[in-house]
């Protein structure tokens, strides 16, 4: 499951439209979360003036099909790929998009590198003990062994135009508002905001069923949403999950709130995860129940009361490993 090892288990859509219905705000090939495999993320594709902007590549190859087929659909090239995270639900798919479409320029933080020498390191060698099992099935090898290949040229992950702070820029020849969150999901976690159609995209600083809180930050996690609810975006495309309008962001930040006072606290375990199940339960679809349970369970031990070492382990910087 994603929450145990995000490297080893780190369809072509509908158009999303919101603003004017000639010119859709975004493109969106939404991600899963199976419980069976390792999850993709959400895309989210805009236009620009000298393409298209790829927001995140997901992890599967069918995924990545999804994203081509749509620009071949288009009749235009894409001309830039941002990342929002290195998780490899999130960016697996760049090598494959940039082989039709070299050009493309990638726009991400450079907190992979710090993944490379400590997280995606360690879980390589996980990867390599469950392709030596004879009982893991042959579909399971496949992924493990396209997530190792990336993990083992991490040039496919590196940004082409490393993002250092925030900063308003053009992107394929469009301005966004480009923001970093430094030390929240991950190292550092790239969001944008775009004043002319209010969209935000803020990857998995929010994810609809659960906050992913493997290489997390829990306090840097709640800045960045203080900062994401400070713009005055009208529709909001998380890292996994439906679109949110302003109204569901703010009460999905309620209930990270919640879930982090109340995993801190003395509070029995199994009530913190029915007050998330409670305050969330709008984006927690039947299917993803017990998902969610089991995934608390383990953050609130891993990250929220584990030893004081280990819950500032993702608060600092990773580089040394």
């Amino acid at each position: 499951m994603r929450f145990r090892a995000i490297a080893l288990g780190l369809a072509l859509a509908g158009c999303a439209a919101q603003g004017s219905a000639r010119a859709p705000a975004y493109h969106l090939i939404p991600g899963q979360v199976p419980a069976d495999k390792g999850p993709d993320g959400n895309t989210v594709v805009l236009d620009a003036p000298q393409g298209l902007i790829v927001v995140d590549t997901g992890r599967h190859p069918e995924h990545s099909a999804a994203i081509l087929a749509y620009a071949h659909e288009r009749g235009r090239p894409i001309a830039a790929i941002v990342n929002s995270h290195w998780h490899l639900d999130h960016t697996t798919g760049n090598y494959d998009i940039r082989r039709v479409y070299p050009r493309a320029q990638v726009y991400a933080t450079n907190a992979i590198e710090g993944a490379l020498v400590g997280f995606l390191g360690r879980n390589r060698a996980q990867a390599d003990k469950m392709l030596a099992d004879p009982k893991v099935p042959a579909a399971r090898k496949a992924e493990l062994l396209r997530g190792r290949s990336v993990i083992d040229n991490p040039d496919r992950l590196r940004p082409t135009r490393p993002v250092l702070k925030s900063a308003r820029m053009k992107i394929a020849g469009r301005t966004l508002d480009v923001r970093v969150a430094p030390f929240a999901a991950t190292e550092a976690d790239l969001w944008f905001y775009d004043p002319k159609t209010k969209l935000a995209v803020v990857g998995d600083l929010v994810v609809g069923i659960v906050p992913f809180m493997d290489t997390a930050c829990p306090d840097g996690w709640a800045k960045a949403l203080d900062a994401i609810a400070k713009v005055p975006f009208t529709t909001l495309i998380p890292g996994h999950g439906d679109p949110m309008t302003r109204a569901d962001f703010l009460q999905w930040r309620t209930a990270y709130n919640n879930l982090l006072a109340c995993g801190r606290s003395a509070a029995d375990k199994k009530a913190c995860v029915a007050g998330w199940d409670r305050d969330a339960a709008k984006f927690i679809d039947a299917g993803h129940r017990a998902y969610v349970d089991a995934a608390l369970d383990y953050y609130i031990d891993t990250r929220l009361r584990s030893s004081p070492e280990e819950q500032q382990h993702y608060c600092k910087p990773l580089k040394t490993g």
